[in-house]
């Protein structure tokens, strides 16, 4: 469950990438289309000359519904939008759209001030009542989202944190019953994508002592990110994870063995993505970097970290997407 096009790829892409390459059946559900993204326009790249894209709301969704499709299939998975994906007894499904953000900090954001509309204002229950009618639909063992923090902050993450915790809520309850009474309850886990705060703040060592990434930074004028400079809210103290995953509640999925199809994956989103790199020629550090429109250089880490923090019960014998 994801609130844009390009997200799927950044936080949970490894996950995906797995999926796709075991043959398991997987689903990103995009809650919006991106309209109010900030747009690269870089040479040779798929964004080249198109700067005019940023603040064209319906040119921009339609670009980044072209890019999502082509990272989605570099992740071997299928998509849908929310605000397609079914709203049980409503005909006329309301189109969502991007809230915008605000850079409050490197690689934090919040709300635009100037922004009253849009995906992060929506009615939780109209939202979360499309997500549960795909969660009935397909079954699933898993729905992985962000945690109540947004990943970084965007108001979109936030409110599709909250969507998907109250869809995963509505789709085991026997007793909420969507007006079309489409197919039987269905109990899922729900992962919340974490980092251990060891590990990004040994990223950002890791890129600031790296010869190459130095050389990137200077070139493109890009930034390296500060030592002192705040933890995005995905962040977790190492103990507390540590405590996590000693309940068997913590779930890690390897980036390396799909490292390729997640660079392409990010490499698909030019519009929002620059310089994703995948590197081989060092062990025990990030394998590659990349950079958002801010123009902070970030690691790609060598671990997607999970909180599971709903186990779903299906009981014996149940059926669900193999994990």
């Amino acid at each position: 469950m994801h609130a844009h096009p390009d997200d799927e790829t950044l936080a949970t892409g490894a996950l995906l990438a797995t999926c796709g390459a075991a043959g398991v059946p997987a689903l990103v559900v995009t809650c919006t289309r991106g309209e109010r993204g900030e747009v690269l326009a870089l040479p040779g790249t798929t964004s080249q000359g198109m700067r005019a894209l940023e603040g064209d709301g319906p040119a921009l969704a339609a670009h980044r519904t072209g890019e999502l499709a082509a990272a989605t299939r570099a992740l071997g998975v299928g998509q849908v939008f929310l605000d397609e994906a079914g709203s049980p007894g409503d005909p006329h499904p309301a189109r969502y759209e991007d809230s915008g953000m605000v850079w409050v900090a490197p690689g934090v954001a919040g709300p635009d001030p100037s922004v009253a509309s849009g995906f992060s204002f929506v009615p939780l229950d109209a939202a979360a009542a499309r997500l549960a009618h795909v969660i009935r639909a397909t079954r699933p063992d898993v729905v992985a989202t962000y945690e109540a923090g947004g990943g970084y902050g965007h108001p979109d993450h936030v409110r599709a944190h909250q969507v998907a915790a109250r869809a995963v809520a509505l789709a085991a309850d026997p007793t909420w019953v969507p007006v079309d009474g489409e197919a039987s309850p269905w109990s899922t886990d729900l992962w919340l994508r974490v980092a251990r705060a060891g590990d990004l703040r040994a990223g950002r060592s890791w890129l600031a002592a790296d010869p190459g990434a130095c050389a990137l930074v200077s070139a493109a004028g890009l930034t390296l990110p500060a030592a002192q400079d705040p933890l995005p809210a995905l962040a977790r103290d190492d103990d507390v994870l540590a405590a996590v995953a000693a309940r068997g509640d913590l779930v890690e999925v390897a980036v390396a063995p799909v490292l390729d199809a997640v660079v392409t994956a990010m490499r698909a989103h030019a519009t929002q993505i620059q310089h994703a790199t995948a590197l081989r020629y060092r062990q025990g550090g990030p394998l590659g970097w990349y950079a958002l429109s801010h123009g902070v250089l970030a690691p790609i880490e060598p671990v997607e970290t999970y909180q599971v923090v709903v186990r779903g019960d299906r009981g014996p014998g149940s059926v669900g997407s193999a994990r």
